[in-house]
């Protein structure tokens, strides 16, 4: 029974269908769970006139606060269970492979959403780069892809 379930949430709302299946694997077993969000490493922002709007240490603060608000959000979904939330600056796959070292997590768990499996061969997805990677167990919970998205 995993311990450290890592659960990188991704700005997608899809990408929290992963909530309530941590929380099963989590609930009555002594489980910690990490939530992660992940944004690209900011850059200075330049407004219109060429003027720097905000700097990248001041995006990513405005970032770091987004991140940990949406991320309060799900925490409330695993009620009963220690949960930390964390943000990191990078590229996705990679950051959460460092976070999953760094949490020494026994298993990572997250959603994708179905690319189908031409488009997955050719270029593969978060999930399937961490899935591949990963030391630790991982878990992917496909999503169906929405109407239209096809």
């Amino acid at each position: 029974m995993a311990k450290r379930v890592l659960a990188p949430i991704a700005a997608r709302e899809r990408s929290a269908a992963i909530v309530p299946v941590v929380f099963a694997l989590a609930h009555g077993s002594g489980a910690t769970v990490r939530l992660l969000r992940i944004f690209p490493v900011p850059h200075r922002v330049i407004g219109p006139r060429g003027e720097t709007v905000a700097y990248a240490d001041q995006e990513m603060a405005r970032l770091t606060a987004e991140g940990l608000d949406d991320l309060r959000r799900l925490e409330v979904e695993l009620d009963g269970i220690p949960v930390e939330s964390v943000v990191r600056f990078g590229e996705p796959a990679q950051e959460i492979l460092l976070e999953a070292e760094a949490f020494d997590a026994d298993l990572i768990a997250l959603a994708t959403s179905n690319r189908g499996r031409l488009r997955g061969a050719l270029l593969p997805g978060v999930a399937e780069r961490v899935a591949r990677k990963a030391p630790v167990p991982t878990l992917v919970l496909r999503e169906p892809r929405a109407a239209g998205n096809a």
